[in-house]
């Protein structure tokens, strides 16, 4: 049996403080991607995505970020998914990336609104093939009585569009753009006395404090 109430980590890497982030959250965040991804950390823009239905019960999923665009937070999905439901139901969301290796956490939360059809045309093309085909062939989060069905869709869609390389976009897949609201920077810290930096916006401007661990 694992005992994790024995587990334990001393985090020691760096330090944070009001005085030392950007002014402005978002360029903070890209310089903490950028250094995710100079360490090399997995998947650097996997982030949990939180999301809320109109039967007020919450659910989390991890998605994969894939720009950080006129100061939102964008990523892609299957608009009929358990999520895209959710957000239609309830726009608010919160997102978290945890890079362990830098022993860094961010959290946002914020408002969601869908990306321009035209923008997820674009990224949908850009995607390689059998992915484009994978999309076209997955009903997102409906029950299937087996993978045989994927297989044969996915086999299916790739009969109808061979020799394309840039299939048109689905109708019902596209992408989703988080609006944030507040931001927090977590870093750890030994004995658990962690530095958190939250910026909340207020009227237009974000204001930026310091949070007990």
């Amino acid at each position: 049996m694992h005992k994790l109430e024995a587990i334990r980590k001393e985090y020691s890497k760096a330090s944070l403080d009001v005085t030392s982030v950007s002014a402005d959250p978002i360029e903070q965040f890209n310089k903490w991607l950028d250094e995710a991804l100079k360490a090399d950390v997995p998947e650097p823009n996997a982030m949990s995505l939180a999301t809320v239905g109109i039967d007020h019960r919450p659910s989390c999923r991890i998605v994969l970020l894939k720009g950080v665009e006129h100061n939102q937070f964008v990523f892609y999905t299957n608009y009929q998914s358990h999520k895209g439901k959710e957000l239609v139901a309830n726009p608010f969301c919160a997102l978290t990336f945890f890079w362990p290796e830098l022993e860094r956490q961010v959290r946002i939360e914020g408002i969601v609104t869908r990306v321009e059809d035209f923008r997820s045309e674009a990224y949908f093309q850009s995607r390689p093939v059998a992915s484009q085909i994978g999309a076209w062939s997955s009903p997102q989060s409906s029950v299937i009585d087996n993978r045989k069905i994927l297989d044969e869709r996915a086999g299916q869609i790739g009969k109808r569009f061979a020799g394309v390389t840039k299939l048109p976009k689905p109708k019902q897949w596209g992408g989703y753009q988080v609006a944030p609201f507040m931001i927090e920077f977590w870093q750890g810290r030994p004995s658990r006395l962690h530095d958190r930096v939250e910026f909340m916006h207020v009227d237009g401007l974000w204001k930026c404090h310091r949070l007990a661990p």
